[in-house]
């Protein structure tokens, strides 16, 4: 198996950790060949990794906006704002320049080497033997959850599974099956299932739970639903439970609740306000607060598919005086508008309960598949199904993972592992006026290799119709 990373991506990063909800702060910056030497250092490495996660090339902006515009889901409001970056994900005219996209390679690839630096240097560290490997399994944990990111973006990505020290060995290499690292990522999750602890001293951390549900959506994004149940159900009888109010699930009082399994922590009014989240001034109405720039809102459609006793509709989606649909799933919660305390959610149990859902009704056991959906139909007042029919089953499934986890970066990888992307968007397309010129074809089922990557080792080739 070949091991190289993006040549443009090497991370000198450091960061300090609090009491009991994980802080990522940056507090400066060490070269790491004289760096990691003791437990004290090597937690802030460790806490470095989780910190890529906050990038506007992962968690803060692109794996939102990748997971939902692409789809019927979310629409660009004003696809002018920021150079028309966001709307061209709306239009399918991607482009290899798409400055978000290069942030997504270079974001993900800085988390992986930080994670990889770790790894490489934890061994010799004299440390509890436990939180060694505590830390052993974060690190595969987060590793995997930047490979699965970047796979499902871009298709072949480069496999680096150890420390850069010189980036000019890496030259020439190219890029790695799809196969090869979803291969890699199922090695990595199982190992850190091994040694992740059910629940963790620090908020923010990854558990067992969390790489139990990861490794299951791998396998069902790989169609391999029969294997993914087991994982399903050991994540689901780790102490997770649905919040009874939905109002609840992202309110910035009650972050880290009980249905989080895993997201990354964000706090306003931290360290020069760098450790807040940006999305709610890029994901709000263009004037619906100052500075909004009016990317990624909820769609006429998603919200017209909520009937009037869903609780779901009011709590995760407001209108504007005008009609305009926005996210309330992320919250103002400063003066300073990019600087959002509001947490964006990865993994949550209500997820376990749709994927649980969809696994039974694949391997035909409708009678558990309709139990796990109502549990969802249930907590958002509505009525209960009890659905025989295969696909319809599915189609119900696939209804309830668009209203439940609307704006959280999933419909769009779900309309691909599903095959339905081009059916499906092709039609949104008809039905919704504005898009007359919008078309998706095959090649757009994977994102365009940033053209930055290609320019800087010609052995990393463009994806095909880019």
């Amino acid at each position: 198996m070949k091991k190289n990373i993006s040549v443009a991506v090497l991370a000198f990063l450091m960061t300090s950790c609090s009491s009991d909800v994980l802080n990522t702060s940056p507090d400066s910056t060490k070269i790491t060949t004289n760096f990691y030497k003791d437990a004290d250092q090597l937690e802030q490495g460790v806490n470095a990794t989780y910190g890529a996660l906050q990038y506007d090339g992962q968690y803060q902006l692109a794996m939102p906006t990748i997971g939902e515009i692409p789809s019927d889901n979310t629409f660009d409001e004003v696809p002018a704002n920021d150079s028309f970056t966001y709307g061209e994900f709306d239009f399918f005219t991607i482009q290899a320049k798409n400055d978000l996209l290069a942030k997504a390679w270079r974001d993900h690839y800085i988390g992986i080497q930080q994670a990889n630096i770790v790894l490489n240097r934890i061994t010799p560290v004299a440390m509890d033997s436990q939180i060694k490997n505590y830390r052993i399994g974060e690190m595969k944990f987060l590793r995997a959850l930047m490979y699965f990111d970047l796979v499902r973006i871009f298709g072949d990505v480069p496999l680096s599974t150890e420390e850069t020290t010189n980036v000019n060995n890496y030259f020439g290499k190219g890029r790695n099956t799809t196969a090869e690292i979803y291969a890699f990522i199922v090695k990595e999750l199982t190992d850190a299932i091994a040694l992740l602890p059910a629940t963790a001293a620090q908020k923010g951390r990854a558990t067992k739970g969390a790489a139990l549900g990861i490794l299951a959506k791998v396998l069902i994004t790989n169609g391999k639903f029969n294997e993914a149940i087991p994982y399903l159900k050991q994540s689901e009888g780790l102490g997770y439970s649905l919040q009874n109010d939905v109002t609840q699930i992202f309110s910035p009082t009650n972050k880290n609740n009980s249905e989080i399994i895993f997201d990354v922590q964000f706090a306003s009014g931290i360290n020069a306000n760098s450790e807040g989240n940006s999305a709610f001034q890029m994901f709000s109405p263009s004037g619906f607060v100052p500075g909004a720039k009016g990317h990624n809102l909820p769609t006429k459609e998603i919200y017209n598919m909520y009937s009037s006793k869903d609780k779901r509709r009011d709590a995760y989606i407001g209108l504007t005086p005008s009609g305009v649909p926005y996210t309330k799933k992320l919250v103002k919660t400063s003066d300073v508008i990019a600087d959002s305390g509001s947490n964006v959610v990865v993994l949550r149990l209500a997820e376990i309960y749709l994927m649980l859902a969809e696994c039974y009704a694949q391997t035909g056991d409708t009678a558990n598949a309709n139990i796990y959906v109502n549990k969802i139909k249930t907590r958002a007042g509505l009525d209960n199904v009890n659905i025989s029919d295969k696909n319809t089953l599915l189609d119900e499934i696939a209804t309830e993972r668009r209203k439940e986890l609307i704006g959280e970066g999933h419909r769009w990888f779900d309309l691909v592992r599903t095959g339905k992307a081009i059916e499906v968007m092709t039609k949104h397309f008809q039905n919704t006026p504005g898009y007359s010129t919008a078309k998706i074809q095959q090649h757009n089922l994977v994102m365009p290799v940033p053209q930055g990557q290609i320019n800087t080792d010609p052995s990393i080739k463009q994806n095909p119709g880019y």
